[in-house]
């Protein structure tokens, strides 16, 4: 995953003084989910700072040993491993006040994420090591630390310019990093024997007795030596290598640490304890290729990047934005950053990632399946243009007298009346269907060797595969067979739905943000007091748009559009005004597509209608830092 391995392995070897120096190294290719969560600091909550999951399905607000177990998948490379690998995400901090995610080397279109967690048996001679326990958790560093405090805890997060032929720093080093910057952060590996876990998610565990953090004996109130982990991540920041500004380095992680010494990292155990114990036993390469530890089994890249979850926490974690997510306002020390107050965000019902056309054209969503260029899942007639939308390609397939529709990559529509069990969507996976279609941006066209596919379906029988998240208390707006809410020995559910989740019941992403680093403009934000107005039911009521999270949603709703927006969408219907120049500037996101904007205006409008004593009301919901959120209340 990274350009430097062989300088780490030998950095490693060299500095410790093991009698072996045995490791495997898991490449987790793709990320789970970027979300605010982290099951646990913040058990079944929103957590304060934005995270990058990797790991096991099973992962969700909430987390218990057998849930991690029950996971369909992982987006890690070993199938006996089901647990779950996060980090704080790390952000350019633009000139003018904005941030944008910074993704990890390979991965320029930020759709894969990933990172290394390395597996080292680092004993005495003769000394026993142990898998973790079933239940086990812990994390390493500090989120609020912003100096170099010189225990063993602040020597194991380190950082390597790659590239530069510069010694590793504690803290992020001032300068580009040609080969990328690639965060380092050593677990202890000592435990009391007897918590899985602790108030502080540490005191049960400790780094060795001495002056290493990353080998030596365990101290006597730690007598159990557990095998150690180390966490990698390779960010890509020389792509901003001509965006610095000012007397320092301009990136900062998601808790607001421009420091790099607030580095953390979290680790909870799904691995099957028997298979670990095997592979610390047998597994003694020092080549570090998991290829060289027959205990395990592997997926492939492409399976771990097709695992995924959908989003339970309703808010832009993507993109330009104009702050970071949650409460967290950029420190630099020397002492430790404050907790800063902040309102409380609930968690959401699972983002859809489908169009739902059940009622409208009797076509349902199954799934997001397998493709290859050299032997097509759907080999009937096929076309490909600029404006696709998921209902362009239904009506495509349909009108040719197929019964199935496949979108891939953006642009591409195929149509068969078969489908191969090869190549449907797996039970229980999500898929890689990331990419937005190009004549719609709130919709989602497949991806490379990914398909997006509808089915045609009988009326009142059609029923859209639906994804929830476990340890989440909501469920879908609307759902025939709703996702199940906390179920402990339960990962990922694919759930029946007759329609597509109604997002507008629940906050609407917000964002303004530039379309450049070159073209940035300053950004501001009116803040709004939160309010929350009890009415009485409706005796009757509109029904609701579908609102999906998109571009536009967001900007519609950014409270310097909205006013604006307001104005413009009282008048505005796409059946009179067809022309892309009817639709103003300030809704560029919307990518002068009339149907996008129509829909967004919808949303924006929408207000349910009743009678006059149970009237409902709308309001703007301040969130964060003056962020206004669409509320329906």
């Amino acid at each position: 995953m990274h350009a430097n391995t062989l300088t780490l392995v030998l950095g490693l070897v060299t500095s410790l003084v093991a009698p072996t120096s045995a490791f495997f190294r898991m490449s987790c290719p793709g990320r789970l989910v970027r979300e605010r969560l982290d099951p646990i600091v913040n058990p079944g909550a929103v957590s304060g700072h934005l995270h990058t999951i990797s790991g096991g399905a099973g992962f969700g607000p909430s987390m218990t040993y057998a849930q991690a177990r029950s996971a369909a998948c992982s987006s890690c490379e070993i199938k006996e491993d089901f647990s779950n690998y996060w980090t704080p995400q790390l952000f350019y901090h633009a000139q003018n006040g904005s941030f944008i995610p910074v993704p990890v080397v390979g991965d320029g279109n930020d759709q894969h994420g990933g990172m290394t967690v390395y597996y080292l048996q680092r004993g005495n001679s003769g000394e026993k090591l142990h898998a973790f326990p079933e239940g086990f958790r812990m994390l390493a560093g500090d989120p609020f630390k912003r100096n170099f405090t010189g225990g063993l805890d602040a020597q194991a997060v380190n950082f390597a310019c790659l590239g530069a032929d510069k010694p590793e720093t504690n803290g992020f080093p001032n300068y580009n990093c040609p080969g990328g910057l690639r965060a380092q952060l050593f677990f202890p590996a000592c435990w009391n024997g007897k918590d899985l876990d602790s108030a502080d998610h540490k005191s049960h565990m400790s780094y060795p007795a001495g002056q290493n953090y990353n080998n030596g004996p365990c101290p006597a109130d730690f007598p159990v030596h557990l095998v150690s982990i180390f966490f990698e991540v390779l960010y890509d920041t020389n792509g901003f290598a001509n965006e610095w500004y000012g007397n320092s380095q301009p990136f900062v992680l998601a808790n607001g640490d421009s420091t790099g010494y607030g580095f953390h990292g979290d680790f909870v155990n799904g691995w099957n304890v028997n298979v670990l114990q095997k592979a610390v036993d047998n597994c003694l390469a020092d080549s570090g290729q998991v290829s060289d530890c027959h205990e395990v089994t592997t997926y492939t890249a492409s399976e771990c990047q097709a695992c995924r979850l959908p989003s339970v926490v309703n808010e832009q974690v993507d993109g330009w934005m104009s702050a970071l997510p949650g409460c967290n306002p950029v420190t630099n020390g020397p002492g430790p950053a404050p907790k800063t107050p902040c309102a409380v965000t609930p968690l959401s019902p699972p983002e859809t990632n489908f169009v739902d056309l059940t009622v409208s054209k009797s076509w349902e969503y199954t799934g997001c399946g397998s493709d290859n260029y050299y032997s097509r899942t759907f080999t009937g007639k096929s076309e490909s243009t600029n404006d696709m939308t998921v209902e362009k390609c239904v009506d495509f397939c349909s009108s040719n007298g197929y019964s199935y529709a496949g979108l891939e990559y953006s642009r591409e529509c195929y149509c068969d009346n078969t489908l191969s069990a090869a190549a449907a969507p797996k039970p229980g996976v999500m898929g890689a269907c990331l990419m937005k279609c190009s004549g719609d941006s709130g919709e989602f066209c497949g991806g490379g060797s990914a398909l997006s596919i509808y089915h045609k379906c009988s009326p009142g029988s059609c029923k859209n595969a639906e994804f929830g998240v476990s340890g989440n208390t909501t469920t879908p707006a609307s759902s025939a067979a709703p996702v199940s809410s906390v179920v402990p020995s339960s990962t990922i559910k694919v759930a029946s739905s007759s329609k597509a989740k109604v997002a507008s019941s629940s906050p609407v992403k917000s964002v303004a943000t530039p379309t450049s680093l070159k073209s940035a403009t300053s950004l501001s934000a009116t803040s709004k007091t939160s309010t929350v107005v009890p009415v009485q039911a409706a005796s009757t009521t509109t029904k609701a748009p579908v609102c999906p999270r998109n571009n536009c949603i967001n900007q519609i709703t950014n409270p310097t559009v909205t006013s604006l927006a307001s104005v413009f969408c009282k008048t505005y219907t796409r059946t009179v005004n067809t022309k892309t120049a009817a639709i103003p500037t300030f809704l560029s996101n919307c990518h002068n597509s009339p149907v996008t904007v129509s829909s967004a205006c919808s949303c924006l409008m929408y207000s349910p209608t009743a009678t006059p004593k149970s009237r409902a009301r709308r309001h703007l919901a301040a969130h964060h830092h003056g962020h206004a959120l669409l509320r329906e209340s």
